[in-house]
């Protein structure tokens, strides 16, 4: 198969990537990243140095980065809609919300997941506390900027989606949503109801018990 994607189901990022490859109903070839694996992690760094996830592997060219990944599948491998929008000024705003998401949820949100994976006596709690101050701050930002949008960018789903689905769902987990932040989580629930991500969530259950601060039962 000419698409191989190198990814773990658990994985925010490879989820984004997952989302929308089913949201395109793209075929490709799953080769699940085992970092408890010697010859699975040689594997991917042959791939790329730095040991990151995912990898799309297409005809032989190794693709990097979630979001050039969708990108590149948008523009290669297209599905019968575009995830990122074809009109410029569209497309924009498609790009801020993916890096909103990326940069300003998804970082800090790994953030307090990865200290909580470091022995105790190297936990680093004024980072976390920045993270969660910083959760706080763009929780409220996009609570307002999702007054009257469907999506993230606008009334289509599309590469901001993707990328806000496992921001959010982890987020969550992390930091709890505020209740009085309604726009926001409804969206996240609207994320959680879509097939696509449905789907990239489902595949990631049998992995939950590696979740350090414990994964809970209502999603």
């Amino acid at each position: 198969m000419s698409l191989v994607l190198h990814a773990h189901p658990l994985s925010s990022y490879c989820q984004k990537v997952l989302t929308a490859l089913y949201e395109a109903g793209t075929k490709f070839e799953f080769r699940a990243v085992e970092f408890g694996n010697p010859a699975s992690v040689a594997a991917l760094a042959a791939l790329w140095p730095m040991k990151r996830m995912p990898v799309l592997v297409d005809n032989g060219t190794a693709i990097l980065e979630s979001t050039i990944i969708i990108e590149h599948l948008d523009l290669v491998h297209p599905g019968p809609r575009r995830l990122v929008p074809a009109d410029p000024r569209a497309a924009i705003e498609a790009r801020l919300m993916d890096r909103i998401f990326d940069n300003y949820v998804m970082t800090p949100m790994q953030k307090i997941v990865f200290d909580a994976l470091r022995p105790a006596d190297a936990r680093d709690t004024l980072g976390v506390a920045a993270a969660r101050t910083q959760l706080d701050t763009i929780y409220a930002w996009l609570d307002a900027k999702l007054a009257g949008r469907q999506w993230a960018a606008g009334a289509e789903f599309g590469l901001a989606d993707c990328a806000a689905a496992p921001a959010l769902f982890y987020a969550d987990w992390c930091h709890a949503l505020p209740a009085g932040h309604e726009n926001l989580r409804a969206y996240r629930a609207r994320l959680l109801a879509r097939p696509s991500f449905a789907r990239a969530v489902d595949e990631g259950r049998p992995y939950r018990h590696l979740f350090p601060l414990g994964a809970p039962d209502r999603d």
